[in-house]
């Protein structure tokens, strides 16, 4: 199954060996992408990626009165924060339903109320099978994609809520409450992705747990996110009271991945940056791209680019050493020292394009996936064709003033493989002096491995402005100059 593996072994390449091979060498100019993440904390469950045994997948209660102490990382959540999760199910028993429950407890003497802003939740199959697409599909309805976090991260973007979510849960003083529980199939991944908001302090789990025997032949009341309907089967999901005894008694679920190499260190050959599961700081990354002390971005020179790199890690900066990865608030010691990837972070980006030479240009705007490098702001590295699995599947928002100053909305399906330089999304003609805003926005998709980089191109070639397109003798017909 094509999935997060690319994430966890990402090997940094020496500017030298670069240049030796036989890459695609693009010179042009990478700057460093402004704006900063927000501070809102994502309930962050990545690791471990495959699911095996029942156990504490991530829980943020406090290890004082658990049985295994060291399974539970005592952060509590408050206001707003993202709760987002991906996980295989793969389990030893054979024949067993395997199912995923998050389970919310209240600390305190008040009742607490946690908002579900948004939610959505996806199966590989039968939701979203990993299938084979065009590197970029125009995508109007949502129709396309590719993978569960190609789907998820469309649905969010597009505002989508699942209604088998509640709208809210209300916890009573000291009391705990299940905020879902959902099946996943042997061989299967799910994602989820929710916003919420909770009144008060709360402790959350994210728990794996076998299904039990349904004596009563009765169907499972919340087995319905995703494709997975109601239905008598012959085994049932856990109760709230099977759910907090495996809190109380549990310990973490192992098989565990391989851990993270030190980020720092030099010596190391090959950097393993590893999976997270903690609490992460930054869900939105908003940022205005313009040039120092103006409120404009100036298009490149005719046959020039520039480019933005999205979601660098440690040893990915493309020469910029900007690293986007978000904190980590708390964490399992074995799991990922950041969270690389960014996964389900939201980049906001608004390009007010100004065109600032004496000609009309035209300038495409793309998204690209270069060989990851560390070294050189000056040029970019790609592969002709592509090689490799897939590095970038899932879905871009595009919005803009189009050539007749329509303001326009399209949504694009984007798969890359390492070191594509990719196809533009839009193309724009300016006029001399023209201004057009185009903003840029979407979801870092989970079964992604970073960085890309986001290209802003002037062509070799211009167009013909209407303003010079006056009828001129020719023979004894009259075409256009």
């Amino acid at each position: 199954m094509l999935s997060l593996l690319s994430s966890v072994f990402i090997a940094q390449a020496t500017p030298t060996s670069l240049v030796s091979q036989q890459y695609l060498i693009q010179p042009q100019e990478i700057r460093t992408l402004p704006g900063e993440l927000n501070k809102v904390n994502v309930f962050n469950s990545n690791s471990p990626e495959v699911v095996q045994t029942e156990g504490i997948l991530l829980s943020t209660f406090p290890g004082s009165r658990m049985r295994f102490p060291n399974a539970h990382l005592q952060q509590t959540l408050e206001g707003r924060f993202d709760l987002f999760t991906h996980h295989i199910a793969r389990p030893q028993a054979k024949g067993r339903m395997l199912y995923q429950g998050v389970i919310v407890y209240n600390p305190s003497d008040r009742l607490v109320r946690v908002r579900v802003l948004q939610a959505a939740s996806y199966l590989t199959n039968p939701d979203a099978p990993f299938i084979n697409l065009p590197s970029i599909l125009e995508d109007r309805w949502g129709r396309f994609f590719s993978g569960p976090g190609s789907r998820l991260m469309g649905e969010i973007l597009r505002g989508y809520n699942d209604p088998h979510f509640p709208n809210q849960i209300v916890i009573p003083p000291g009391q705990s409450r299940m905020l879902f529980g959902v099946p996943i199939p042997n061989s299967s991944a799910r994602s989820t992705f929710m916003r919420l908001d909770s009144s008060g302090s709360i402790y959350v789990a994210n728990l794996a747990m076998y299904g039990k025997p349904n004596t009563s032949g009765g169907a499972t009341k919340t087995a319905n996110v995703g494709s997975i309907r109601n239905r008598q089967t012959a085994f049932r999901e856990p109760t709230l009271e099977e759910w907090q005894k495996l809190l109380l008694e549990g310990g973490l679920v192992y098989p565990r991945d391989i851990p993270p190499t030190p980020l720092d260190d030099p010596t190391i050959e090959k950097t393993i940056y590893g999976r997270v599961s903690g609490i992460s700081v930054g869900s939105e990354w908003v940022a205005t791209l313009v040039d120092p002390g103006t409120s404009d971005l100036s298009i490149p020179a005719r046959g020039k680019a520039f480019s933005y790199p999205l979601s660098t890690v440690n040893q990915g900066t493309h020469g910029t050493q900007q690293i986007q990865s978000a904190p980590m608030l708390v964490r399992y010691p074995d799991t990922a020292f950041l969270a690389h990837g960014n996964y389900a972070v939201h980049y906001n980006l608004t390009l007010p394009l100004v065109n600032n030479t004496e000609q009309p240009q035209t300038i495409t705007i793309s998204i690209q996936t270069p060989i990851k490098q560390d070294e050189y702001s000056d040029r970019l590295f790609f592969r002709e064709p592509p090689q490799g699995q897939v590095f970038f599947r899932g879905p871009v928002r595009v919005e803009y003033k189009d050539d007749r100053g329509l303001i326009t909305r399209r949504y694009f399906h984007i798969i890359q493989r390492q070191g594509q330089q990719g196809q533009p999304m839009i193309t724009l003609n300016l006029e001399p002096g023209e201004s057009r805003e185009v903003n840029i926005d979407f979801l870092y998709p989970p079964d992604a491995t970073p960085p890309q980089v986001l290209t802003v191109r002037s062509m070799d070639s211009y167009y013909i402005s209407p303003r010079d397109r006056r009828p001129r003798p020719l023979g004894n017909q009259m075409l256009p100059r």
